[in-house]
């Protein structure tokens, strides 16, 4: 990478179909078959497509019926959570080979900033090249990497020769880079602000660093600040290695809508138990509880509840819920219902936090 003084070189790497990778390479029967991890049933959701399923248009998020009718042979495997905790914690280990400044945003992606590194490489370009060829010889799987001067570009660069490859983007291409893109490409451009884009005439980098940061903030908001910079290569965002995480949560989606409360408790206290073992497990508490309620109509309604003191209690969680969901009649039946705890103690917990912390959970021992 042709880096000038005072660049940062950030790496992005991309685990390609994670999920569905590892499902193919421990079960070899499943190699070059249209796979998706997830639910194929009535209310399933694909969390993870493998590319010959994205062939026939099946991609993560979409229900499994409609997965199913765009790809009849598509076979459909349960996630196992375990193994790519697993698997990711063996490829982070390798990014602290090179460099502190990791920053992960999933199980199957990371920033890693290799301005100064431990191999003393001055090239993020061979860095990137040496770390995917590591988690192919340790691992089995193959990654795609984005190296470039800031984390934006360094994502965009990433899908671009994807999988199994990587692209540098050096500090005199980034704008030229941008320029030529599809608007769609842009990491946080969704569905609606692309239609929305498009409409306006905006198809490209190009043009839409053609328009004033006036037009962009009246159309868009703040996000039109964000748009305007970003096209032109300006993000400042470091790498941080100790994300702060903001919340926890819970949810199940039913096989059949439920309209009976009673049924809606029973599912809560699954839910709150599910819960509890992921705060217990991350070894935080949190003093905002929110009730999540996705009708049958697919519409969605959050009630939340802040309590004076931080918890990480089954009982006090389901407390809660219940509360907030006898706060109001419900609007129709219900899909799914999920809880989320926030406003969390991640911040350096201190020793009077962690002993009310301690006191909470005592009252409920009995």
């Amino acid at each position: 990478m042709g880096e000038k003084e005072g660049y940062r070189k950030i790496i992005h790497v991309d685990m390609d179909a994670f999920y569905a990778s590892v499902e193919q390479m421990d079960n070899p029967e499943l190699k070059g078959k249209p796979l998706a991890v997830g639910g194929g049933g009535k209310r399933g959701v694909v969390s993870a497509a493998s590319y010959e399923a994205r062939k026939y248009g099946v991609h993560s998020a979409m229900s499994g019926m409609a997965a199913r009718r765009n790809c009849p042979e598509l076979i459909f495997v349960r996630p196992r959570y375990d193994r790519y905790k697993e698997i990711s914690t063996t490829i982070r280990k390798i990014f602290f080979e090179y460099t502190d400044l990791v920053e992960p945003l999933s199980l199957d992606e990371a920033y890693l900033d290799v301005t100064e590194n431990k191999k003393g490489n001055p090239s993020a370009t061979l860095i990137a090249e040496e770390i995917r060829k590591k988690i192919y010889d340790q691992v089995g799987l193959t990654a795609s990497a984005g190296i470039s001067i800031n984390k934006f570009v360094a994502k965009v660069a990433s899908d671009y020769h994807k999988p199994n490859g990587q692209k540098t983007v050096n500090p005199e291409e980034v704008v030229a880079f941008l320029e030529g893109l599809d608007v769609k490409k842009f990491y946080g451009v969704g569905k609606v602000t692309q239609a929305k884009m498009y409409q306006m005439g905006i198809y490209t980098g190009a043009d839409l660093k053609a328009k004033s940061l006036e037009f962009l903030t009246a159309n868009f908001g703040k996000a039109g600040k964000h748009y305007y910079h970003i096209v032109r290569g300006i993000h400042h965002s470091p790498v941080k290695p100790n994300r702060e995480r903001k919340s926890l949560a819970a949810e199940r989606t039913f096989s059949e809508n439920i309209a009976s409360e009673v049924y809606m408790l029973e599912r809560l206290q699954s839910i709150a138990e599910e819960l509890q073992k992921r705060l217990k497990k991350s070894g935080v508490a949190g003093r905002t509880i929110t009730l999540k309620i996705k009708y049958s109509d697919f519409t969605i309604q959050t009630r939340s509840k802040t309590l004076p003191y931080f918890i990480n209690d089954m009982a006090l969680l389901l407390e809660t819920a219940k509360e907030l969901l006898y706060q109001e009649k419900m609007k129709n039946s219900v899909r799914l219902l999920g809880i989320s705890l926030s406003n969390l103690n991640t911040a350096n917990v201190d020793k009077k936090d962690k002993k009310e912390i301690e006191i909470i959970q005592l009252k409920f021992d009995f």
